[in-house]
């Protein structure tokens, strides 16, 4: 059967019956370092890929460590899996906090640079931005008026940042319906999350459960991709996730930085009085984030890495860490230099990404406004 005749036909499949196609081969779908949890049957159109992942990320700039071991390099490795990916920038939610227009646009082509000098093929996937493709904030408008206010309420994210701020603007509000649309509006049926993100998930799950029931059968109910690395912490607070706002500048290892500054920050990282390495997050924090980065740049299981570090005090397995970060990182470095003194090409790839976009959004959205009534 050919990829074409495969499209024309209808699939009723669980999860289970994915898993086994996907291992005879019927489609493109290996799961490596990926648990797809199982899930009610669902029935799609002949036009959607039976799989079909969407994940977004925010224009933000450079990535840095932890961005690059949680989730790009997860990304990177996905296009070997599946063969419909789309990935956002989504420049629409960055705006729920003020930006300065210049750097906003900076950011975009910053993060455009940063994928691409990672190893995300925009001939493989569908790379583009968010604002370019209309549909996203019209299917938003859609389904918003179908979410009630108390469900928004409960997220964490708007308790937190509106708590932060002592209010929260109507987008920070509404703008886990807007993941919901980025994600539905492709009829998308995976999503690579971490476990922080599960619960805006939810709400996509729940919103394509309520436009079904009332509109009929459409919207698959996408399912997360859980991602097994664990999160990367900050190297001068291990209790705390590693972050690009952090004050501490020697916190965070971004992927751009030198071979001497990445080899400082190891250098200056905490950890406790104990020499010996060993793996106990609880009661070692700081040695435990230092094993985990590790482990996550060279592939190897954290028993594998401590049984590597055997005989080395905390000093010298810095240094270890360090270097290997360096070699993890520089190509990636200098890639992401040559492409940001191409803004020409960083341009014409997101164009070219948010036409593909537009075209499997377009007649989406066209079927959600016949619907609902609007056509």
């Amino acid at each position: 059967m050919t990829q074409q005749e495969r499209g024309s036909v209808c699939l009723l499949l669980s999860e289970a019956d994915i898993y086994s196609l996907m291992c005879a081969g019927f489609m493109m779908g290996k799961t490596t370092g990926w648990d797809v949890p199982p899930g009610k049957a669902r029935l799609w159109h002949s036009s959607i890929p039976a799989v079909r992942v969407f994940s977004g990320i925010q224009p933000t700039g450079i990535p840095h460590l932890g961005n690059y071991l949680g989730a790009l390099e997860s990304w990177v490795a996905l296009q070997e899996n599946y063969s419909s990916i789309l990935y956002s920038i989504v420049d629409l939610h960055s705006i729920t906090v003020p930006q300065d227009p210049a750097q906003l646009r900076k950011n975009t082509l910053d993060v455009t640079a940063s994928l691409l000098a990672c190893g995300i093929d925009p001939s493989r996937v569908i790379l583009f931005q968010q604002s370019q493709v209309s549909e996203h904030a019209e299917l938003c408008w859609i389904l918003g008026c179908l979410t009630s206010m108390p469900r928004l309420q409960h997220l964490p994210q708007w308790k937190m940042k509106s708590k932060q701020k002592n209010e929260g603007s109507v987008g920070l509000y509404t703008y886990p319906v807007l993941q919901a649309a980025d994600i539905l509006l492709y009829r998308s049926t995976h999503v690579p999350v971490g476990e922080d993100q599960v619960q805006h998930l939810e709400l996509a799950q729940d919103t394509a459960r309520i436009f079904n029931n009332q509109y009929g059968e459409f919207f698959p109910e996408p399912q997360a991709l859980l991602s097994s690395m664990r999160k990367v912490k900050s190297l001068r607070d291990p209790t705390s996730k590693m972050s690009k706002s952090d004050s501490q500048k020697l916190a965070t290892v971004h992927v751009t930085d030198s071979p001497e500054d990445i080899v400082l920050k190891f250098r200056k990282a905490v950890t406790d009085f104990t020499s010996e390495v060993t793996y106990d997050p609880e009661r070692r924090p700081g040695v435990s984030n230092l094993v985990a980065i590790h482990a996550a740049v060279t592939g190897l299981s954290v028993e594998a890495v401590v049984e590597q570090a055997h005989g080395l005090d905390t000093a010298r397995y810095k240094q270890v860490v360090a270097d290997t970060v360096v070699h993890k990182l520089t190509p990636i470095r200098d890639q992401i230099q040559k492409l940001r003194a191409d803004v020409g090409y960083l341009e014409t790839v997101l164009a070219h990404g948010a036409s593909r976009a537009r075209e499997l959004a377009a007649p989406v959205l066209r079927q959600v406004q016949k619907l609902v009534g609007f056509c």
